[in-house]
């Protein structure tokens, strides 16, 4: 399906690529008023589809959507991204995102892009069940949308990287899966819900402890209002923290994280990545020096995604096609 949306990302493709083009030493030669530069964007609109609001729950009432892109046509089960939005849990969209999903896109993946409950709508853990059954939707969806269910990876940017984190690492018997739909027959015939795996998760700057966001010198105000006025807010705020569930069986994580960053502590990025370590998950770390809350330069975003690509190729979870620098 064709969609307006597909002008902004175009637009904003041109751009990309533009920016990506090496810097000449000297004077370099103005094109004629009109010309174009060899870019993905020229084709985007014959690669990409795009289904917008799609609902894959519905919860408090609400409707929680998704928009779906996905290359085409596609000639095979594909790698395919769940990108999750931050914002605290208490503010941010899913359209927030949607530029930022360019460099997957231009590279073959499919992406599943969700909204999720927000704290002024439902408090902790929603976002965290939400995020979890967007997940059972996407592997129940898989033949009709042409995913992989053995290559989807989780990926998200702060409170969506803490959601990516708790998609990819939390065990069924953590009860977070329990209000998402059963697939098929399974509703009546049983009371239990089949593991759902992850491939890998990208971890942008996400939170990984949220009770030490709720007292002492970290605390935030974001997570306290998450968390509400719950007389377990303590336990429930363990309950959803990454770090309480590290292990052996964990799918390979990567971290990208700024250690001058003031709205969620670096220390948490390296603790999750000395839990790790410890426990030969693999995994790694990205330290951004001095840099803040995703407020990176374009050459520390080169270097980031080249990381990432690198850290998914590794693991055979890139496309078969490399999109424009593959042709």
């Amino acid at each position: 399906m064709r969609n307006p949306i597909m002008l902004v990302l175009l637009l904003a493709a041109a751009l990309l690529s533009a920016a990506a083009l090496p810097v000449a030493a000297g004077p370099a030669a103005v094109p004629a008023t009109g010309a174009l530069t060899e870019s993905w964007s020229l084709d985007a609109d014959t690669e990409v589809a795009i289904e917008p609001d799609v609902v894959y729950r519905r919860a408090s009432g609400v409707d929680l959507k998704a928009d779906i892109y996905t290359p085409y046509p596609a000639a095979a089960p594909t790698p395919t991204i769940i990108a999750i939005h931050g914002g605290g849990w208490v503010e941010g969209t899913k359209d927030s995102a949607a530029l930022s999903l360019l460099p997957y896109l231009e590279r073959g993946f499919s992406v599943v892009n969700i909204g999720y409950r927000l704290g002024r709508v439902a408090e902790a853990p929603a976002a965290v069940e939400d995020a979890r059954c967007a997940l059972r939707w996407v592997a129940a969806n898989a033949e009709r949308y042409r995913f992989d269910p053995r290559r989807i990876v989780v990926m998200g940017w702060s409170a969506g990287g803490h959601l990516a984190l708790t998609t990819g690492m939390l065990p069924l018997s953590a009860g977070f899966d329990a209000t998402c739909p059963a697939p098929g027959e399974t509703r009546w015939s049983s009371g239990e819900l089949p593991e759902v795996k992850v491939a890998a998760v990208i971890n942008w700057y996400g939170i990984t402890d949220v009770v030490d966001l709720l007292v002492g010198p970290n605390s935030k105000h974001y997570a306290i209002e998450w968390l509400g006025s719950r007389a377990d807010r303590m336990d429930l705020a363990r309950r959803v923290s990454p770090l309480t569930y590290v292990r052996a069986s964990l799918p390979p994580i990567l971290t990208i994280h700024g250690d001058a960053d003031p709205y969620v502590p670096y220390s948490q990025a390296t603790r999750l990545h000395q839990a790790l370590d410890k426990t030969g998950v693999p995994n790694r770390l990205v330290t951004i020096t001095k840099g803040g809350h995703g407020d990176f330069s374009p050459v520390e975003r080169r270097a980031i995604y080249t990381a990432i690509f690198e850290f998914l190729g590794e693991r055979g979870l890139m496309p078969a096609r490399a999109g424009a620098t593959g042709r």
